[in-house]
């Protein structure tokens, strides 16, 4: 009897031998539960990650490990989140986190193949690469490697306190950033026994996640670390970077922390049970946690550093959905309009009266004069300043297709995760042939731009796609994603204008344009 073609399903990693599980696709092997680091539990909480000890025999990595620290998932039957993925609230949960999967469909391990890396969203306080949306495997069927990684959220990915400080001063703070690195880094000195290039590695990620891979792009220990970036709906110059807390603003917030919860050493506060660690520093809503700004990871904040050239080398794609986050004053009155003005625009708020006001005939129409799309105010702000001075090949996109179902959601914030992932028959929502279209296509996109930088290429039929154009000063070229891909000129309105034209300029500062409050309300 002759023997059948050689699948990729047992690898030797720097820690032990893993077995992988064929997907639903046989020809693509699923490898769950790798861990990257070790436990980040007891002694090893609110620390840089430490080496993962090895293991003897064939670690069988079958299924997900647990997810961080966090709520349990699905906990709101209202969210959409909890109709969309969230399905099961017994999801196993532990510090014991750091861990990361790979969907491969390499043969052997000399194929080189391009590598993908996942860091996924929920306002660096839930999240989880086991999402069903999040699968690996139509990306590996097109022969590009995908690794999801795991990281610490909320209190336990992202306390500061002067003790930290003390102990470890190049490493005090950013535990769950520091985490998406380790991983990363891991799979820069494995991946290659799973078919893959290590210098051909491509991190993206949505939401926070997408602000995480902007973040460890202007990292100045990842020089060289991957060669590209894809980022979903990660705020460009606005959030995260207007947001953050300074090292020793955040290490204010750690000391009130441990007045709470009724300890006064760093010892001590390791030592309380991770369920109350949680209740006192999330559950109780009196402590915010994300990225905090001003430790050897991070010295300053993304926006700062891209607006001096300063950050690392890789081509990128950018782009937001078209209907989150739009923002607009929520005021009743001309009286409160005045006063929000003055307030929030100073030196500009008669020229922002001037425009919103134009045409309006009621306070509704002031409103939709004056809404914008956060996310995509700060994406063009960076592409227009890289416009200027190039240092990446950008693309850009605009995510606006139809999505069906009875909640009428628009292309919220997250909706393209089916797409980019091509998991829509795991969706509940009635998608139909054009939105299968439509995900292949983006999915062919994201692989291409992975394998090569350029996202172009022909679509499963051998008809080339619609050609994507990177943005450039003298172009603007946006890529939508409607009914299907069609390349247009990034237009924009008076009034975005005049919000990009004045954060330009310093008149009006990241922050006060900015439209959250918090770290917490990017979820």
């Amino acid at each position: 009897m002759k023997g059948g073609t050689a699948i990729l399903r047992k690898v030797l990693t720097e820690s032990g031998w893993v077995q992988g599980i064929p997907a639903a696709d046989p020809r693509v092997t699923a490898f769950k539960g790798i861990p990257f680091a070790a436990s980040a539990a007891g002694e090893n909480r609110w620390r840089a990650p430490q080496p993962a000890p090895p293991w003897d025999g064939i670690r069988k990595c079958f299924e997900f490990g647990p997810i961080a620290m966090q709520e349990i998932p699905g906990g709101n039957p209202n969210d959409i989140y909890t109709r969309e993925w969230h399905v099961d609230g017994t999801v196993p949960m532990s510090e014991d986190c750091l861990q990361l999967n790979i969907w491969t469909n390499a043969k052997s391990a000399d194929e080189k193949l391009p590598v993908m890396i996942w860091i996924y969203g929920g306002g660096l306080m839930v999240g989880y690469p086991s999402e069903m949306e999040m699968d690996g495997e139509c990306i590996a069927r097109r022969g590009v490697i995908l690794v999801s990684i795991n990281y610490r959220v909320n209190v336990f990915g992202f306390l500061a306190h002067p003790a930290l400080t003390a102990e470890a001063p190049d490493a005090p703070t950013n535990f769950g950033h520091l985490d998406q690195q380790a991983g990363i880094r891991w799979v820069k000195r494995n991946i290659a026994a799973f078919g893959g290039d290590p210098d051909n590695i491509t991190i993206f990620g949505q939401s926070a996640g997408g602000g995480s891979c902007e973040i460890q792009l202007c990292s100045p220990q990842n020089a060289g670390l991957f060669r590209r970036a894809v980022i979903h709906s990660g705020g460009g110059l606005l959030p995260p970077s207007s947001l953050s807390p300074r090292l020793s603003e955040a290490e204010k917030q750690g000391e009130r922390l441990f007045k709470a919860l009724g300890v006064k050493t760093l010892e001590e506060a390791r030592r309380v049970d991770a369920q109350t660690l949680w209740n006192v520093a999330v559950a109780s809503g009196s402590f915010e946690w994300g990225t905090v700004i001003g430790d050897a990871f991070l010295p300053d904040t993304p926006a700062n550093i891209i607006g001096r050239g300063e950050e690392n080398d890789a081509d990128l794609v950018i782009g937001n959905t078209g209907d989150e986050f739009l923002f607009s004053p929520s005021v009743d009155s001309e009286e409160a309009l005045e006063e929000y003005a003055r307030r929030k625009f100073a030196d500009c708020a008669d020229e922002y009266l001037a425009i919103v006001r134009k045409g309006a005939k009621s306070p509704d129409d002031i409103k939709k004069n004056a809404t914008y799309n956060n996310f995509e105010m700060g994406n063009m702000l960076w592409l227009d300043l890289n416009a200027r001075k190039p240092k990446h090949t950008m693309y850009f996109y605009r995510f606006d297709p139809d999505i069906p179902g009875w909640d009428d959601p628009g292309a919220f914030h997250s909706s393209d995760l089916w797409f980019a992932f091509e998991t829509l028959a795991k969706c509940w929502r009635p998608f139909t042939g054009k939105h299968y279209d439509l995900a292949r296509q983006m999915c062919n996109y994201w692989t291409n731009f992975a394998r090569s930088g350029d996202p172009n290429g022909d679509d499963a039929d051998g008809t080339p796609m619609e050609k994507w154009e990177p943005y450039t000063a003298d172009t603007r070229k946006v890529m939508l994603f409607s009914d299907r891909p069609r390349l247009q000129t990034a237009e924009q309105s008076e009034f975005f204008r005049f919000l990009q034209q004045s954060c330009e300029s310093g008149r009006i500062s990241f922050r006060s344009l900015n439209a959250f409050n918090s770290e917490k309300e990017l979820r």
